[in-house]
């Protein structure tokens, strides 16, 4: 645990909020409205938590001018406008931060790498040559870096991770344990029965502010780069493939998967497990529901969906069957049948007026 704490009014200034209550508090960590203490700073962000935000032992909340107003039982608050980013923000306050820099004895570093000297190279990591690492990153145990990678300022790359490819890595990354950086993209050419290897001759270059999560590969280019730009974040267990180009502040859920050549807009979204196929264009502004195959390129922004919502067993089970009895059924004869349908009842209708009329 962080031993440090902070005043009340020090947390405030910090969000630009309002310090409302005993301003010389102090409070030494974070913690969520149900296990809170004395010491501890919470955050309200909706009607739905005044009740238990009435009742929690945190020491002080952080609120809207509006939420604190209903909340009863509380005195110290910092005020305001978005507590869920204020929250974000003391997060790294109190975050237990990796301090120590140079290189431990076992790591195995060619003497052509540039390694700057507020840098960290934890055990057993190897590092190729004409590597480059910039001031403050931190390279973790057992990671490897080859040849000619590049690594940016304020950068954590967590343990086991590999950088191949010649990848360029911009500042303030983080990549976390057992992602693959630059590792070969899935190419081959069909011939006379058998799958023919293409050599992948491009790279992989990360912009800035970028957040990759454990067990990820992201493959370089075939002959162009593959492309992740500034603020994409990406959780665990996504594949990225190779020529792959995403917009700038994009973000990815778990699962999700991504087929080559395919170009991704600027502040999309993508949730769990989705599918998108190779050689599409999506647009900027575009969010993916969950479980969804996105199989042609989106041109507008908006929201997509095409996954099966869930439904009670047996209900799905009868929607199945009749699904299948809809494409076992002609298109053609679907539309006769609309059309008998639609004239009968305009028949009805129109012998419905007539006796009315007659009346």
């Amino acid at each position: 645990m962080n031993p440090q704490s902070f005043s009340l009014e020090k947390l405030a200034h910090l969000v630009q909020g309002e310090c409302v209550g005993q301003r010389d508090l102090k409070l030494s960590g974070l913690a969520s409205l149900e296990h809170a203490g004395a010491q501890h700073l919470a955050f309200v962000n909706a009607d739905k938590y005044l009740e238990q935000a009435g009742t929690s032992k945190a020491g002080a909340l952080i609120v809207t001018e509006a939420l604190k107003a209903q909340i009863q039982g509380q005195q110290n608050f910092i005020v305001a406008a978005n507590p869920y980013l204020a929250f974000a923000i003391l997060t790294h306050v109190f975050e237990r931060k990796h301090a120590q820099t140079g290189i431990e004895s076992t790591a195995q570093i060619d003497p052509s790498a540039i390694i700057s000297d507020s840098a960290y190279i934890g055990h057993y990591a190897v590092i190729g040559k004409h590597c480059v690492v910039g001031d403050e990153s931190v390279i973790q145990s057992h990671c490897r870096i080859d040849d000619d990678v590049e690594v940016g300022k304020q950068c954590f790359i967590d343990s086991h991770v590999t950088l191949t490819g010649q990848a360029k890595i911009g500042n303030r990354v983080r990549i976390h344990a057992n992602t693959v950086i630059g590792g070969e993209g899935f190419g081959f050419a069909p011939y006379q029965g058998k799958w023919h290897r293409i050599a992948q001759l491009g790279s992989v270059r990360i912009g800035n502010d970028v957040r990759i999560g454990s067990n990820c590969s992201i493959d370089r280019g075939a002959l162009d780069d593959t492309l992740l730009d500034d603020g994409v974040i990406i959780d665990n267990l996504v594949q990225i493939a190779h020529n792959v180009k995403i917009g700038a502040n994009t973000a990815m859920a778990a699962k999700c998967g991504i087929a080559g050549s395919t170009e991704i807009g600027k502040n999309c979204i993508f949730a769990g497990g989705v599918g998108v196929v190779g050689h599409i264009n999506i647009a900027d502004n575009v969010t993916i529901t969950g479980m969804s195959m996105v199989t042609k390129s989106i041109s507008e922004a908006g929201s997509y969906s095409s996954g099966t919502p869930m439904l009670e067993s047996l209900q799905w089970k009868r929607a199945a069957v009749r699904f299948k009895q809809l494409a076992d059924v002609p298109l053609t004869q679907l539309m006769q049948r609309l059309d008998y349908m639609k004239s009968q009842i305009e028949s009805l209708e129109s012998t419905k007026l007539r006796n009315n009329y007659d009346d």
